[in-house]
């Protein structure tokens, strides 16, 4: 459903691998507040994505994944509904996933386009993750920051020198489970951010669209 006046067109990319036992029916209820967001009444009728060149939502049952390549309308509150199926979706997670959300200033745009422009953009883009279980999204969290400071320092050092770092990298994020598993058997939070169920990063700079 067209949302009038929108600042933001939201695009939602990532994959998720699910449980075996997961059905279209399980993800419909999982992805209820993404459809519903879209002014839909039911999975399907929002899986297409507001681009015809974005695949949209899909559930591909072989091989029990599901990806996300889809763009809607929207406001700031979209954020809510990230929540909501984060929390849903943990619950169908078979193993750690990010989902990567873009917010593109369509009113920015279009007083560039004009000439109108005297402001700064809102676009805004944020990761969230899911999972089973706090250990396989710190995984995941893991993985990418490490990826992210080899291709960071591999401008200046071969790979091969960067053992040490990743190991260090490693002793943080096992000093944050740590840190997790004792807060849970204390029911206290865990010290830090991005121990939880789910996690935002925040990122300058604007996305381009994904395609595939």
């Amino acid at each position: 459903m067209a949302r009038y006046n929108a600042p933001f067109e939201i695009h939602v990319h990532g994959q998720v691998s699910l449980r075996v036992d997961v059905t279209l029916d399980h993800l419909q209820d999982a992805l209820k507040p993404l459809w519903k967001y879209a002014g839909a009444k039911s999975l399907s009728a929002a899986s297409g994505s507001f681009y015809e060149d974005e695949p949209g939502i899909q559930f591909d049952s072989k091989e029990h994944l599901l990806q996300i390549c889809w763009t809607v309308e929207g406001d700031d509150d979209f954020r809510q509904t990230l929540d909501e199926m984060c929390m849903n979706l943990n619950d169908v997670a078979q193993a750690g996933a990010v989902i990567e959300i873009t917010f593109y200033d369509t009113e920015f745009d279009d007083e560039d386009e004009q000439g109108t422009s005297d402001g700064e953009s809102r676009d805004d883009f944020i990761m969230v993750f899911v999972g089973p279980d706090p250990a396989s999204i710190m995984q995941v969290q893991r993985d990418l920051l490490v990826q992210d400071v080899i291709n960071l320092m591999e401008r200046h050092f071969d790979g091969a020198e960067l053992g040490g770092v990743v190991a260090a990298v490693d002793v943080l994020f096992s000093q944050r489970f740590d840190d997790l598993v004792n807060s849970l058997q204390l029911g206290k939070p865990p010290r830090g951010s991005g121990g939880g169920a789910s996690g935002l990063g925040h990122g300058g700079g604007r996305k381009p669209r994904h395609l595939h």
